[in-house]
This record gives structure tokens, C-alpha cells and sequence, in this order.
């Protein structure tokens, strides 16, 4: 599959792609959010208390209140920091790199559509009627003016390390797309494994991951840019947190809940297959709007 835009977005990358610095820049960053998290939770239990800080702790592993599902968004800071440091001085190349030419204007071409399709599956999940009302409409408007830039920079994060620092360090090595589109797919998958909460079906939240991450790819190597991904996760977590959420993960702000047990595969894969086909609907609107 030909991606003409593809090398102007990694030729940033190619004089230092070795396979030893990409690995220690990967390395760094997953040390650097985890040192910036731990750091501040240990603060947070010294100066607040163990009390505080097992509330805190609580609300942030759950994301079932306003309060603890921005905290789990805003945790994401640190690993938009960790990957443009890492890309800043260990390969000493610009941030806006990592972002490609154009990815604004892309985005801004992209993300009226999808949002288009969000409101789409907001009308359609009112007449559904097996979800459940959850966070009523004034409290999901008064949350949003902060939910909404820090779930921007949540998506940020992930997009900046997955489809643009890893994506670029391996296509600047290999140009095969197993290399720079289903791999990082592939970690972006195994980070969304949580068999504690969902148990046997945990292995289909991950091949819906990976699924994500390829259809991500391809909109950034096809726009030489960050733009089209940005907006196609954007407007994917705008639906999946704020319109309609599983029941007790990270649902604070959903308007309405899917209370099913994620540890049924039976239960979970009707609903799963619906919402693979629906980021296929998403992906394909993003795709022609590219084509224009």
C-alpha cells in the first residue's frame, strides 16, 4: 500500500534511528511517567495524608466521578512531556517533528466529520433503551471546559508516542508496515490488557486496541502527519467518555452507561464487534475527508 507522505514524516528521524537509541528513548519515557506519577502520588500522600491519598488513589483506578476521571486524564501530562523531551535531546531533533507538516490544517479537515458521526451516537443513544441515564447533561457541560482540553492531551499523549516518536524511529528503519504500524499497534494493544478487571475477555479489549492503533497509523502515514490521528482519537474517546461508557471504568462523565459484565465474552463481544465496526465507520469518514 503505497504512502507517498510517509518519508516526509520520518525523514526527521532517519540520522538518528539506531536501534539501541530508539529502545532507550522508549525506555526513558515509560521512566519518566512513571517517575512524574509515583512522585506525585508520594506527595500527595505526604502532605495530604493517607486518607486523601487513598480517595485520591480511589476515584483515579475507577474514573466513576468527575473529579477522578480528570485526574486520570490529567496523569497523562507527563507522557506528552516524556516524549518531547526524549525527541528534544536524545535525538536532538524539533518537537514539531513529531506532529509532521501540516497536522494542523489535517485536523481541522477531519474532525468536523467525525464530530459530525459523535453527534450521531449521541442521538441514537437516547432512543437506545438498554443504557442506562448516568451523568446528567448540566454536569457533563460544567465539567467539560476542563474535561475537554485535558482529554485532548491525554489523546496527545498517546498519538505522540505511538504514531509519532515510535512510528517514525521504526519507519525510519524499516519501511515495512509490520514494523512501524502493526508493532506499535501491537504495544498500544498490550498497555490496554487489564485482566483484573475484565478477566477472559481482557484479550478482546486489546485486539480492539491494536485494531485502533493500525487504522491511527494509517491515517498518519497517509497524511505525512499527526493531524487525522489526533482527530480520529479525539473524537473516539469524546464518545466513549462522554456520551457512552462501561459501567465503572472510567465512566464520570458518560451520559449514558452500558452496565453489562466485562468479564462475559459472550456478553462483551456483540458490543465490542459494534464499536470495531463504528472506529471502521470513523477511520473510512477520516480517510475521505483526506482524499479532498
Amino acid at each position: 500500500m503505497p504512502y507517498p507522505r510517509l518519508e516526509l514524516f520520518i525523514a526527521p528521524a532517519r540520522t538518528r534511528s539506531e536501534w539501541l537509541r530508539s529502545l532507550a528513548g522508549l525506555i526513558l519515557i515509560g521512566g519518566i511517567y512513571w517517575g512524574a506519577v509515583m512522585g506525585a502520588l508520594a506527595l500527595l500522600y505526604r502532605f495530604g495524608g493517607p486518607i486523601v491519598f487513598a480517595a485520591v488513589v480511589m476515584a483515579m483506578e475507577r474514573g466513576g466521578t468527575p473529579g477522578g476521571l480528570v485526574l486520570v486524564m490529567l496523569s497523562f501530562l507527563p507522557l506528552a512531556l516524556g516524549v518531547m523531551l526524549v525527541t528534544r535531546f536524545l535525538h536532538r531533533r524539533p518537537i514539531a517533528s513529531l506532529f509532521g507538516t501540516g497536522a494542523f490544517g489535517d485536523f481541522l479537515k477531519v474532525f468536523p466529520t467525525l464530530l459530525g458521526l459523535v453527534a450521531l451516537v449521541a442521538a441514537s443513544s437516547a432512543l437506545d433503551p438498554s443504557l442506562g441515564k448516568s451523568t446528567p447533561l448540566p454536569v457533563l457541560l460544567k465539567w467539560l471546559p476542563i474535561a475537554l482540553p485535558l482529554l485532548f492531551i491525554q489523546i496527545a499523549s498517546e498519538e505522540l508516542l505511538f504514531r509519532g516518536y515510535f512510528l517514525q524511529q521504526m519507519a525510519a528503519r524499516l519501511r515495512h508496515p509490520l514494523a512501524w504500524m502493526v508493532l506499535p499497534a501491537a504495544l498500544f494493544g498490550a498497555l490496554h490488557y487489564a485482566p483484573e478487571k475484565n478477566g477472559p475477555t481482557a484479550i478482546i479489549f486489546v485486539l480492539w486496541a491494536m485494531l485502533f492503533g493500525c487504522l491511527s497509523a494509517d491515517l498518519t502515514a497517509r497524511a505525512g502527519n499527526l493531524g487525522p490521528s489526533l482527530a480520529f482519537h479525539f473524537a473516539n474517546n469524546i464518545s466513549a467518555l462522554f456520551l457512552v461508557g462501561l459501567y465503572g471504568q472510567l465512566d464520570g462523565l458518560s451520559l449514558y452507561t452500558l452496565v453489562i459484565n466485562t468479564r462475559d465474552i459472550g456478553a462483551m463481544a456483540p458490543y465490542l464487534a459494534l464499536d470495531a465496526l463504528a472506529i471502521v465507520v470513523f477511520w473510512l469518514a477520516a480517510r475521505l475527508r483526506l482524499r479532498r
